[in-house]
């Protein structure tokens, strides 16, 4: 008779959607089957991010660890979802920046700060640095209307 609990995944264990625990290691195929992008994108990305390094097997066959995943669907999301350029997501790879959620870093726009909360709702701010602060904000809305215009 075999024990149903010790069967079952534990946290640390989890088991992915192909059978796979969640540590272990991935072929291209499959990461680019979770990606969503084609294999040869996943190549093309090892030669622009060095800090991609999948361990390589006899014949070149690759394994990607699971913190290989996890950077690969960050550049994914920064190249796809946000529009950022290989360059750009390069200097942010080698600037040491992590992309937060979504909705941490969304760009302000005209529109959304507009109906962003006052800043006295967020923090505690004086009369006079709140003026000042909205200074800057006027000025660097009307500095991007000029830039919109070029």
């Amino acid at each position: 008779m075999t024990d149903v609990a010790a069967a079952e995944p534990t946290d640390q264990q989890s088991i992915k959607p192909g059978g796979k625990s969640a540590a272990a290691f991935r072929t291209i195929s499959e990461v680019a089957s979770e990606l969503n992008v084609p294999s040869h994108v996943l190549r093309f990305w090892e030669t622009k991010f060095t800090q991609i390094r999948p361990m390589k097997r006899g014949g070149g066959r690759r394994y990607y660890r699971p913190e290989d995943i996890v950077l690969l669907k960050q550049i994914r999301s920064l190249l796809y979802d946000d529009g950022y350029t290989i360059k750009g997501v390069q200097k942010l790879l080698r600037d040491g920046i992590q992309k937060k959620a979504r909705d941490q870093t969304a760009p302000a726009t005209e529109k959304s700060l507009a109906i962003a909360e006052p800043a006295s709702a967020v923090a505690d701010i004086s009369p006079a640095r709140r003026a000042e602060l909205q200074g800057v904000l006027d000025e660097l809305v009307a500095l991007r209307k000029i830039l919109d215009e070029i």
